[in-house]
């Protein structure tokens, strides 16, 4: 009875004690740099842009693309299971490919390891370290969570092996849209400002039919083919959103597996409550959503460091760490990231100045090799942190 008493005593007197969400999920080969294999936080599992090694961290021989997609998707099957996942929990899924031409090869591979309910998939074309032929990052729920496909009705069900929308929780992931019909996957053509406009009418469907609408969007990331529609993209996107309620965002350049699409854009929603800071003409440069925070894509150009890879990451990692702070948030907090480089060429001098401002307990982080929209700009950097909870007699704060 007296070790009861006491163990109630110890729970009370740390209840108010900060509870920390961020677990690092180590599996497989050592990471070759300042990344984790997977995060676990706030009841998602971020993990890693994942290459096709084998137990050595030796990279398979180029130019096989369907066994490169095998060996990274068993891959992430091992570090989903050792996180208390699996695939068949996976929320969404970014595919990065070297080269258009693999697409077909990595999708007849992709599409055996989800017979059912596919998750959320992005596939853009960028470039990747030497030798890989396909990356791929992926969001996923533990075993037993909420994993809710969302498909419009009157939508024909996508060709190609994912889900349109997947909700858990109070969170949605969007697939990456293209500018076509969902009810009979007809191609919209047009100018830059037609299909943008088709895609967001798309994402406005995926939205209602989850419950949620335009301003319940957090996170954004678009890729444009020609950057030179960049400005005319966004005249046509920013009038989709109410007053305040623009979500972060990051824009690059990077090919898309159809020659006919001029744009593409994946999301994130959440019908937590949201509060977005630095709301600028197109973007916020933060949005909190309950414990997540999303920040846009950042850039550390200025006029004395054009080129500079070194220079403009610590600048970058400069305003991401002021971003955090202003929100409450710290760098610990931070849980996954993508990094787009002009040139993978500066990967070990930008990777240097990333593992000084993170130092250990690194993020979930893919890195691929993307053009960037403001010139002189080398790297751009968008990161999701994960505040810990503080907790009493069950309370949560966000």
């Amino acid at each position: 009875m007296l070790r009861l008493f006491f163990a109630a005593a110890l729970a009370a007197a740390f209840a108010w004690l900060p509870m920390q969400t961020k677990e690092i999920v180590d599996a497989g080969p050592a990471p070759v740099g300042p990344y984790s294999p997977a995060v676990k936080a706030g009841g998602l599992i971020y993990v890693s842009g994942t290459l096709a090694q084998d137990a050595t961290g030796a990279l398979m021989a180029s130019g096989d693309a369907a066994a490169q997609t095998r060996r990274v998707l068993d891959r992430m099957r091992d570090v989903l299971a050792a996180a208390g996942s699996s695939l068949e929990q996976v929320v969404a899924a970014t595919v990065y490919l070297r080269s258009a031409a693999d697409f077909q090869a990595m999708n007849a591979a992709y599409r055996t390891y989800w017979p059912k309910e596919p998750p959320t998939r992005t596939t853009v074309i960028t470039g990747l370290l030497p030798g890989a032929d396909v990356e791929i990052a992926m969001v996923a729920v533990p075993n037993g969570a909420e994993r809710t496909v969302i498909h419009p009705a009157g939508w024909v069900k996508s060709p190609n092996p994912y889900s349109y929308a997947i909700r858990t929780g109070d969170t949605l992931f969007l697939s990456g849209l293209v500018p076509r019909n969902g009810r009979d996957n007809s191609t919209v053509g047009g100018d830059i400002r037609v299909q943008t406009k088709a895609v967001m009418d798309n994402a406005g469907e995926l939205l209602q039919a989850a419950g949620m609408d335009y301003s319940n969007i957090v996170a954004a990331r678009v890729f444009l083919p020609d950057p030179s529609g960049f400005q005319q993209m966004n005249e046509a996107y920013r009038g989709y959103f109410p007053p305040g309620a623009l979500p972060a965002r990051a824009t690059v350049k990077a090919g898309l597996a159809g020659s006919q699409y001029a744009v593409e854009m994946t999301f994130v929603a959440s019908s937590a409550p949201r509060e977005r800071t630095g709301p600028g003409q197109n973007l916020s440069g933060a949005v909190r959503a309950g414990s997540r925070l999303y920040l846009s894509g950042l850039l550390g150009n200025t006029a004395g460091n054009s080129g500079d890879a070194a220079a403009q990451t610590r600048e970058v990692m400069a305003r991401i760490g002021r971003t955090l702070e202003a929100a409450g948030y710290a760098p610990a907090d931070v849980v996954d990231a993508v990094v787009y480089l002009s040139d993978l060429s500066l990967f070990q001098a930008m990777n240097g100045e990333y593992r000084a401002f993170f130092q250990k307990d690194f993020p979930a982080r893919a890195t691929v090799a993307a053009g960037l929209v403001s010139t002189g700009a080398v790297v751009e950097i968008m990161v999701t942190a994960v505040k810990p909870l503080e907790s009493k007699a069950g309370r949560q704060r966000d």
